[in-house]
């Protein structure tokens, strides 16, 4: 349920389409997902997204930023220097691994071995990819990502004073809720290591927001785990995702062989999340609009790209018209920033922000 203060500014907004984020209720998340944390560090994953305004609320109550490129590393050092940063993701170039760092997650041997060719000094947490099954999980992070135990064994031997192991870096799956998470995490913590970092991986329910994350039993049952040893998280999405709201207008309203359809404003080259994950975008309509339209029927809503991918939400029961104003919820991660902004060269969309 969107707060009156998101639906007011939704409806007073005279640009569509256009992003909306309210700050205050980012802050309020971060600091209970923090006081939930307590003895475990939280690093922020800034691919969900980049955004200044909700990295300065961030700052705040995270312990650093984890980047995974040349530059997303310059956006955040740059905004707030001095601050903790981890250095990940896979295909590191040289340039990226001689950036200062308080943490970088090596990938791979031979990532290791050009790392220490640097002559650099570096702390490296060991991205391990075990073989655990991992049931319930909207995406697996197999494949390429990280190395098995026999790439951890040949890395060993590598270290020395310069280039020095402090740990492993785990991230096997994204949406699993607490008690998954936990169980992977009792099971990656039965090691030597002082230091691990178990990734984010959260749950986020598209299709039930109601439905949040349990931090409070994670962090109980991590404080459990953690028996004296640094551990660190990094998610991403289940911090951002629930402050930020795509609001565009209906712009037409048709039947195509029975079936009808909602043309809105701009597409999923603004927030192509509904398109990578597969589900319907959810959304509130306000009803500003006073022409032809449908009433309680199911009705698809689609953007004004040239591909039949161009979805937001499918066969939805509602009503719609044109010029309503539609509300797409939970748009505060993985939406603009990897969207496909170019593609048909239509105007990007505006960047407001509710604040306390």
């Amino acid at each position: 349920m969107m707060s009156p203060r998101v639906l007011d500014a939704a409806q007073s907004l005279s640009e569509a389409p256009a992003y909306l984020y309210d700050l205050p209720a980012l802050e309020t998340h971060v600091a209970a997902v923090r006081r939930a944390l307590e003895g475990v560090e939280l690093y922020y994953a800034v691919k969900a997204n980049p955004d200044a305004e909700l990295l300065r609320v961030l700052a705040g109550h995270v312990d650093g930023f984890e980047v995974s490129s040349g530059g997303e590393h310059a956006h955040v050092t740059g905004l707030f220097p001095g601050m903790p940063v981890a250095l990940g993701g896979p295909g590191k170039t040289d340039a990226e691994l001689r950036l200062p760092h308080h943490r970088i997650h090596v990938e791979s041997p031979y990532e290791l071995r050009r790392l220490l060719a640097t002559g650099l000094e570096a702390d490296v947490l060991l991205r391990l990819n075990p073989d655990l099954p991992v049931e319930g999980a909207a995406l697996t992070m197999s494949g390429p990502f990280g190395m098995d135990e026999a790439g951890v064994a040949e890395c060993l031997p590598l270290f020395g004073r310069r280039v020095r192991l402090r740990g492993l870096h785990t991230h096997l799956a994204s949406g699993l809720a607490a008690d998954q998470l936990l169980k992977l995490a009792g099971t990656l913590l039965d090691n030597e290591y002082d230091e691990v970092n178990l990734g984010g991986g959260m749950a986020v329910s598209y299709g039930s927001p109601e439905s949040r994350f349990d931090w409070a039993a994670y962090g109980a049952g991590l404080a459990r785990l953690r028996r004296g040893r640094r551990l660190r998280i990094e998610p991403g999405r289940a911090l951002t995702a629930y402050c930020g709201y795509y609001v565009t207008r209906v712009v037409d309203v048709k039947r195509v062989r029975g079936e009808a359809y909602a043309i809105v404003l701009g597409g999923t080259h603004h927030l192509r999340t509904p398109v990578t994950k597969g589900h319907d975008q959810p959304f509130t309509i306000l009803p500003t609009g006073s022409g032809p339209g449908v009433a309680d029927e199911p009705i698809t809503f689609v953007g004004q790209l040239c591909t039949p991918k161009d979805v937001f939400a499918r066969k939805v029961v509602t009503s719609a018209r044109v010029g309503d104003t539609v509300v797409f919820e939970m748009a505060g991660a993985y939406a603009w920033n990897i969207s496909h902004h170019d593609f048909l060269m239509h105007s990007k969309p505006a960047f407001h922000y509710l604040r306390a």
